[in-house]
């Protein structure tokens, strides 16, 4: 398990992250989705024992992990833009990650090899931006870490490569309990392999749980009348996006369903459809109901 407890990080007096209370539990896989710069590359290496705190404590499975390296040996951090040693190949950095991973498992890294099209005998650095990001990959996976870390995944892969690593990471949790989290601007991708998710803005966890139960809580309707109705009939239901054309509103908002659905019944519309929604709809509804790229 993943613990965070008030957690604050400041980099030149500028702050990322103000008191961060956030739990991952074992065995899940857990979406980090933010606006750009709202600290969840910071939140990950704080994690990973990368970066130390200004406050608060970091603990996985109840250990500290800031210069703990019998805890960092369980922990695989995959930045954005992996980092490889200069000139070298897929096979050398798998003897350098051997040296500070002693549970890597060449078992694992021929079967990823086998699945991935990267020559390991290639040097890196002539690699594209997607193969480099599968051969962070194939080590990150090879090391088969108890909590694998891993920010924008998916940037760069092909559907199929996609596809294969989900496929993966599943089989991992299942076989042995691996904890994964996942910061990524593709929320279809993370909603398709998540049980969980967090939303960071202005420097806080402001909505973190279950993809389902997130999901439930917002609703999306197509309302129409046949006399005129305004805008603030709907000021009871507190929406977070509210369109009009004539008499047909778009409303999104959350809460209790029933109790949602009961309040639009009592304005006597003369029609009304439930609109389905997906994860990357609720992501831009709700930081839009923040004020996120509302005036554009």
């Amino acid at each position: 398990m993943i613990q965070l407890t008030s957690v604050s990080k400041s980099f030149d007096k500028k702050l990322v992250l103000d008191h961060i209370d956030w739990t991952v539990k074992k065995g899940s896989v857990f979406g980090l989705v933010g606006p750009n710069g709202a600290g969840k590359s910071t939140l990950l290496r704080l994690i990973s024992g990368v970066l130390q705190a200004d406050s608060g404590t970091v603990l996985v499975d109840g250990d500290i992990v800031y210069d703990q390296p019998h805890v960092k040996r369980r922990i695989l951090f995959l930045a954005d833009e992996p980092f490889f040693l200069h000139q070298s190949t897929l096979k050398e950095m798998k003897e350098f990650y051997k040296i500070f991973y002693p549970a890597f498992d060449e078992a694992v890294y021929a079967k990823l090899l086998n699945n991935f099209p990267i020559n390991e005998n290639e040097k890196i650095n002539t690699f594209s931006k997607g193969m480099k990001r599968q051969a962070g990959l194939i080590l990150a996976l090879s090391v088969s870490p108890d909590v694998l870390l891993l920010d924008e995944a998916f940037d760069g892969l092909d559907p199929v490569m996609r596809l294969t690593l989900k496929r993966f990471i599943s089989n991992e949790i299942l076989n042995r309990d691996m904890t994964v989290v996942i910061s990524s601007h593709n929320l279809r991708e993370l909603e398709d392999i998540c049980d969980q998710i967090a939303l960071i803005d202005h420097n806080k966890v402001v909505m973190s749980g279950d993809v389902d139960v997130i999901k439930g809580d917002f609703h999306k309707y197509q309302i129409g009348f046949n006399h005129d109705v305004e805008n603030s009939a709907f000021d009871s239901l507190k929406p977070i996006h509210l369109e009009r054309l004539g008499n047909v509103f778009t409303l999104v908002c959350k809460g209790n369903k029933d109790e949602v659905k009961a309040q639009i019944d009592d304005l006597q519309p003369a029609l009304i459809n439930e609109l389905p929604l997906n994860l990357e709809e609720i992501f831009v509804y709700e930081m839009e109901g923040r004020g996120y790229g509302k005036s554009l």
